[in-house]
């Protein structure tokens, strides 16, 4: 092509290329260089041009630039063969899985006859109407491709619905089984319940038993209790009254002892030593012989043999037996004691040793005397307080005794409460059993019908699942093929050579399939008349094609209707673009 590149671009390529021209023993000249440099490109470039032979263009373009035809290998494409149709048709439908080997060699050869139907329809449509359709191999490739994801789309979709169903059909069954455990482990607790019930009855019989025996033994060791204070108190008393009665001797018997504790040998060797003492004295002495026992011989002569050892007289003095003189000798003493001049004042006139002998012989009668009066007291406190003693031992016996048995009442008070504890948890275990036994036979029984209706609806979706393969193949051929047909023409293709095609070739499909409830739903249908669209069959049908197509679909809508519905549809989101539009 002459002048195909300005002077310096050339200058340029011829540049790039000298090196590599060199190399391979081309000529360092323009002409070379550019020889090599064409060769070059004619053996790596490659183009390719297409061009519809439908209409007056391809017919202009031929005849203004002949190169198209005179410097190309043009390569003419005719319509897909059938086995070519059924071939890619399986090629394609061979990633997918299906019931059996049969149904994608069914699906092929339908495809196939759809493919080839659209072109005798599109003469029959030209022939009766006078308007061109046209249908490339591209139509049928889509037609594939958009059954594939329609199919899919659906299938997961029935697929989905029956999964929920039959985790919901297996969690009734579950919960049937787990109704069906409960039932059988509340018997066993309520087995359970019978025997803690019963062990605990007879433990509650022997608890009231032995209670009621200790409340007896308790009730007699307190009466037992009582009688033994009573005692001790009874003895605590005569032991008081005793002591009150012999703190009055305890005086006596101090000065009896303190007038003994006067006398000295020196005193008494004294009074010992007088040969003719006074007659006093003489009464001192008989009064000691008296109460040493000589009831006779009172003589001044015994009385100084009585003091015959001073010392040991006095000793015999001190340790004289003031408790237990005898009553003939108080007697025989009493006279002398009686007289006025026997006083201690008296005799001390007369000598010291007779005066505090005198002093002694009066004490000791006189504690005596006291001593007597009050030792039946001692004797009966000491018998009060032996038997007070005696009742105290029997009563810590006692005490012993029923402490044990209201230790043993109170440990088997224990095991009722446990066993009471244990009766209440099982009882509790088992209402709880019963309350979620009750409940679950509540939700079974409840959802029972609509067990019986999942499986129905299993069984339909299963069903559905399976003629999905028909009815998205129809309804696959209806958006790829039928939009520029009227409603006789689409009426015809669907219903009377599709279908029957399908039913000739045994694809599962649905009696009574329509394509347009496969493709939309009632309630997009009513939201697509609430968005503009008319309510007449093609309105819809052309709806439910737009709504589905994986391409851009091109409406002819001369009454405005389609651009109103999708006015409606879009809203504001809606970007339009002209033709006329600047850089559109």
């Amino acid at each position: 092509m002459p002048d195909l590149f300005a002077k310096d671009e050339l200058d340029g390529i011829l540049g790039k290329v000298r090196g590599e021209a060199k190399s391979q023993g081309c000529e360092d000249t323009p002409n070379a260089l550019f020889q090599f440099y064409v060769d070059k490109v004619r053996r790596n470039l490659h183009m390719g041009l297409c061009f519809s032979p439908v209409g007056e263009a391809f017919r202009k373009r031929a005849r203004s630039f002949p190169g198209l035809i005179n410097s190309t290998s043009i390569d003419w494409f005719h319509e897909w063969p059938e086995d070519a149709l059924i071939g890619v048709a399986k090629r394609f439908l061979s990633d997918m899985e299906w019931p059996n080997e049969e149904i994608p060699e069914a699906l092929a050869a339908h495809m196939a006859f759809v493919h080839m139907s659209i072109g005798e329809a599109n003469e029959n449509f030209l022939r009766q109407f006078r308007r061109y359709n046209y249908t490339t191999p591209t139509s049928f490739l889509e037609l594939i491709n958009f059954y594939k994801t329609l199919l899919s789309g659906k299938t997961d979709k029935i697929t989905d619905q029956i999964n929920r169903l039959e985790i919901g059909l297996e969690t009734m069954n579950q919960t049937t089984t787990q109704v069906a455990e409960l039932q059988k482990l509340l018997d066993v607790k309520m087995v359970e319940v019978e025997i803690k019930k019963e062990a605990t009855d007879k433990l509650i019989d022997i608890v009231t038993s032995e209670s009621d025996a200790a409340a007896v033994e308790e009730e007699a060791a307190s009466k037992q209790a009582d009688a033994t204070n009573a005692c001790a108190a009874e003895a605590q008393a005569t032991k008081d009254a005793a002591n009150v009665e012999l703190e009055a001797a305890i005086p006596a018997m101090q000065e009896a002892e303190a007038a003994v504790a006067c006398l000295e040998v020196k005193a008494i060797q004294e009074l010992k030593s007088l040969a003719n003492p006074p007659s006093d004295c003489l009464l001192v002495t008989k009064a000691v012989l008296i109460l040493r026992g000589e009831r006779k011989n009172h003589a001044w002569g015994n009385a100084q043999k009585m003091m015959g050892n001073p010392k040991a007289f006095l000793d015999q003095i001190k340790s004289y037996d003031g408790d237990n003189i005898q009553e003939n000798l108080l007697s025989d003493v009493a006279p002398i004691l009686a007289l006025e001049n026997f006083t201690y004042e008296n005799m001390v006139k007369k000598s010291s040793a007779a005066a505090n002998l005198c002093k002694w012989v009066i004490n000791i009668v006189r504690y005596n005397s006291i001593f007597k009066k009050v030792k039946p007291l001692m004797e009966s406190a000491d018998a009060a307080e032996k038997l007070a003693t005696e009742k105290m031992a029997e009563l810590q016996e006692v005490l012993a005794k029923v402490k044990i048995i209201v230790d043993k009442v109170n440990e088997l008070k224990e095991k009722l409460a446990e066993a009471n504890a244990e009766k209440q948890a099982v009882v509790d275990n088992a209402e709880k059993l019963a309350s979620q036994l009750s409940l679950a036979n509540r939700l079974v029984n409840g959802l029972a019908d609509e067990r019986v209706r999942w499986m129905s609806n299993v069984e339909t979706f299963k069903l559905e699942r399976l003629t999905m393969i028909g009815n998205a193949l129809v309804s696959a051929a209806f958006v790829s093929y039928i939009g520029p047909f009227n409603a006789q023409f689409r009426q015809e293709l669907w219903t009377q050579q599709w279908l029957n095609d399908i039913i000739e070739k045994k694809i599962p499909y649905t009696e009574g399939v329509d394509p347009l409830q496969v493709l939309s739903t009632a309630s997009d249908q009513a939201i697509w008349k609430t968005q503009g669209l008319p309510a007449d069959r093609v309105s819809l049908e052309n709806a439910s094609i737009v709504v589905s197509c994986k391409r851009y679909p091109l409406l002819i809508d001369p009454q405005l209707q389609g651009i109103k519905w999708i006015k409606g549809k879009e809203g504001t989101e809606m970007v339009t673009i002209q033709l006329s539009q600047a850089k559109w």
